[in-house]
């Protein structure tokens, strides 16, 4: 999926585009939908479909109306309409696919309000666009010195240049409402263009700068990720995971995205289990419902008056004491149902590939000169008796 700038480089090393997420071929972006119906011909008499998916600076994508009828593939960059002036992007998606994007993002496909494409992009406004880009990293350090001069409680995370440079969309992050009205004059004064404040959360920031996770991959929210589902801390607790904020939080510093992953497939094991909260009735005394293991399908219990000491049951054994407790029996007690410990050999490290061990800068090293000398007085006394 990578476009022809994007292959090997001198010794074996990748060579990378380095166009920021404005390749043309739209082969090494984020967030590329695959045409699958690019090579599917119309029926006889219909017409293509009108609209197109632009995509814009990071992840931002917008539908246009192409109503003059241009022939547009996709790459080609063009020139659409803003509510001032004109904005600059590349064509991401045409055809048929372009009305499932619609319907999915609940779009209709008839509004008559839908922005238009004005025409494929000139050089001239393609120099004008990167000009513009090339300003974006200078006037977001401006910016932000500005916002601190100002005390405001605010991060400039990213700034966003219109195609035509009239205007810039400056993404912002903040715990509380904050009043910016000095700051957009005080921009306006020193940038000279129109200034547009939009506010995002910690998770669309992350999506827009990007990053790697604690996985040692690339951020979801940045790949392929496309909505935010809220993310509870119950969905830790269902999967049996230790509430540490530090391994849950992600780099947004909001609870991580992949905890809903498999939450599905736990709720609906634990639909079979009996409730964590059950206890059961033994004639040595009560005992309470402590960990449950989905995989093994165990239960540990303890006694009230004894809370250290667990005892793993058996889920199907589980449900035959709470049966019984039903029907007002009880059980002797949980050893009688209990699970053996099985205890497992430990796992030693094996030198498959024929790496060095592990611990072999653990033990010191002997000293040659004392053994020879145990060696020498060995052979003396073995020749001592051999003379006898």
């Amino acid at each position: 999926m990578g476009c022809s700038s994007c292959s090997t480089g001198n010794g074996g090393q990748p060579r990378g585009c380095r166009n920021n997420g404005t390749c043309g071929s739209d082969g090494c972006n984020k967030l590329t939908v695959f045409d699958w119906l690019a090579n599917m011909s119309l029926p006889n008499g219909q017409k293509p479909f009108d609209c197109v998916e632009v995509r814009f600076k990071n992840s931002r994508k917008e539908f246009y109306r192409n109503t003059d009828g241009f022939p547009i593939a996709l790459g080609d960059v063009v020139a659409t309409q803003a509510k001032s002036g004109h904005d600059v992007g590349i064509v991401t998606l045409t055809g048929e696919l372009v009305k499932v994007q619609m319907k999915r993002k609940k779009v209709a496909m008839d509004d008559p309000a839908l922005p238009k494409i004005y025409r494929k992009a000139t050089q001239r406004d393609i120099d004008i666009w990167q000009k513009c880009r090339a300003k974006e990293e200078e006037i977001k350090k401006r910016s932000r010195e500005i916002a601190i001069s100002l005390q405001l409680e605010m991060k400039l995370s990213d700034v966003e240049f219109q195609g035509d440079g009239s205007k810039a969309t400056f993404y912002y992050t903040a715990e509380d409402r904050v009043d910016f009205r000095q700051l957009i004059k005080d921009m306006a004064k020193a940038f000279g263009i129109r200034i547009e404040m939009r506010q995002i959360g910690y998770r669309q920031e992350a999506q827009r700068l990007g990053g790697i996770g604690s996985c040692g991959r690339e951020l979801c929210c940045s790949t392929w990720l496309t909505d935010f589902r809220s993310v509870s801390t119950a969905s830790a607790r269902y999967q049996q995971l230790a509430l540490n904020p530090h391994k849950l939080a992600g780099q947004c510093g909001k609870l991580k995205c992949c905890l809903n992953y498999e939450l599905d497939m736990y709720l609906e094991a634990l639909n079979d289990f009996p409730p964590t909260d059950c206890k059961l009735d033994t004639k040595k005394g009560m005992a309470f419902c402590q960990k449950v293991d989905i995989f093994k399908e165990t239960l540990w219990f303890s006694y009230k008056n004894d809370p250290s000491n667990w005892h793993a049951i058996q889920k199907d054994q589980v449900v035959e004491v709470l049966e019984l407790n039903k029907n007002g029996q009880k059980i002797d007690s949980l050893e009688a149902y209990g699970l053996e410990s099985d205890t497992e050999d430990a796992s030693i490290f094996d030198n498959a590939v024929g790496q060095d061990s592990l611990t072999r800068f653990d033990k010191p090293k002997r000293k040659k000169k004392k053994r020879n000398k145990n060696r020498k007085k060995s052979d003396k006394k073995q020749q001592a008796v051999k003379n006898k």
